[in-house]
């Protein structure tokens, strides 16, 4: 009986003694100063740990409440890498000048992460060389090469996000599925995303990144084409406020214009949008501009360079601007049209699509 307590004891004793949470070796070549292990919390770094280096050598402890994609840098060095860490004793070995190909061991979710990602690289290699080459064509004045090559290129590209989603569906309860679905969103109805999320475990409703993608459902769905166009006001050019219902309700047809002076997409599609204006303007259409600048000379230069006659407004948030989180807008150009009434009758029309669009519509 009596060695059968001293067991009990020295097994609690045991259990006791071991460290909770997350223990990572770090073996960096290179390496001097200070390591740091982040995460990402509402757009912000938040540390979890910093640690000397001493001889290429340094530990770094904490506690995750999940398989949580943190990221692992030197102190001063821009490069980072990403470590799904897990409350398991881990190691990251590597050279300080090639970060991101450090090796992670001791980490399940980061092994899928690897093994998946692998694959990405090979792929992205592969396009960024084929682009390279229509490149050349198209300096060599070979156009049909070029956009031979390019069609390859858009085919591969569009292959990562298949092998993505497919990780989604096929791992509905890895840690690593909320980061994957994370970066496929974009361009995504909001069904679309409704049916990946619902497929995941349910354990993973608790992953912050789940969470803010339903939200932003949520948002996309009040702002789906049928709806009433959530109202809004800012500030124009002259600090004036000025209320987007009291735009559209003067025109049949409002284009509610997202954008930036930042936003090479943006600059290039607004020749089209002057030239639609200028040819509906008296027949009942109009433009309203949300930019996301933070810089307000910037903005106004733009709107001056190229020629935007229609209101603008922004509160120069940048993407915190209040309009595009109402508007769920992850990603500019981004656009609808608003009827008279305030219906959405049509979403993200560009080129010559937008064109042909309002001028059936208003010809109704």
């Amino acid at each position: 009986m009596k060695k059968y307590l001293v067991l009990v004891l020295a097994v609690a004793l045991f259990a006791c003694t071991q460290e909770k949470g997350f223990k990572i070796n770090v073996k960096l070549k290179g390496a001097d100063g200070k390591v740091v292990l982040e995460k990402r919390v509402s757009g912000e770094w938040v540390p979890l740990d910093t640690a000397d280096v001493v001889d290429g050598v340094a530990v770094l402890k904490g506690e995750v409440d999940m398989p949580t994609p943190c990221y692992f840098s030197v102190v001063g060095k821009r490069a980072k890498a990403l470590v799904f860490v897990e409350n398991k004793p881990m190691t990251i070995t590597g050279n300080v000048d090639s970060l991101r190909y450090a090796k992670v061991t001791g980490s399940v979710s980061h092994d899928e992460y690897q093994a998946l990602n692998s694959k990405i690289e090979d792929v992205s290699k592969k396009y960024m060389a084929l682009y390279q080459e229509s490149r050349a064509a198209n300096a060599a004045g070979d156009t049909a090469k070029a956009n031979a090559l390019m069609k390859q290129v858009n085919t591969l590209y569009e292959s990562v996000g298949v092998m993505q989603e497919d990780f989604v569906k096929e791992n509905p309860a890895s840690y690593v599925s909320p980061f994957y679905l994370s970066r496929i969103q974009y361009g995504k109805s909001a069904e679309a995303l409704d049916s990946l999320v619902n497929a995941l475990d349910p354990k993973l409703m608790e992953v912050q990144s789940i969470i803010d993608l339903k939200d932003h459902i949520e948002k996309m769905k009040a702002v789906a084409v049928g709806q009433i166009a959530p109202d809004f006001t800012q500030n124009d050019k002259d600090g004036n406020p000025v209320k987007f219902s009291d735009i559209y309700k003067q025109h049949e047809l409002t284009l509610l214009d997202f954008w930036a002076s930042w936003c090479g997409p943006c600059r290039g599609e607004n020749p089209n949008v002057v030239a639609v204006y200028n040819a509906n303007k008296d027949k009942g259409f109009s433009v309203f501009g949300v930019s996301l600048d933070k810089d307000k000379n910037k903005w106004l230069k733009a709107i001056e360079d190229d020629n935007l006659t229609w209101d603008h407004v922004s509160d120069l948030a940048y993407w915190q601007n209040a309009a595009s989180q109402l508007y769920a807008v992850n990603s500019i150009p981004s656009s609808l049209l608003v009827d008279k009434n305030g219906k959405i009758v049509a979403k993200n029309k560009r080129g010559e699509e937008l064109g042909k669009f309002v001028s059936e519509f208003l010809s109704k």
